[in-house]
């Protein structure tokens, strides 16, 4: 929610990514524009739609885990990603031809 708050503050469109309506509710109150709930859209796709192709400039991930794959495919390009942790458990494996 701080970055939701944070984005707001420094002029972004802020696009929130979370499980469920009800977070999704809570990143809106909180300043988010836009929500995407990964696991009844695919995140990439619903990503590149709310930007009309373009993808995000900025990934925030405290999570990390399954989902990390398609938000670094919904990026722009020279987007910038930033992993905070792993509260899911689960340390991402990329495909390095991605970053590349």
């Amino acid at each position: 929610l701080a970055a939701v708050e944070l984005g707001k503050v420094m002029g972004a469109k802020v696009i929130a990514a979370a499980s469920s309506e009800e977070k999704l509710a809570l990143c809106k109150e909180k300043g988010a524009d836009l929500t995407i709930n990964y696991e009844t859209e695919d995140l990439k796709t619903r990503i590149k739609e709310l930007t009309t192709g373009k993808g995000v400039d900025v990934v925030y991930d405290p999570v990390g885990g399954k989902f990390t794959e398609s938000a670094l495919r919904g990026m722009a390009w020279k987007g910038r990603y930033l992993i905070v942790g792993f509260s899911n458990g689960e340390i991402p494996q990329i495909p390095m031809n991605l970053p590349l």
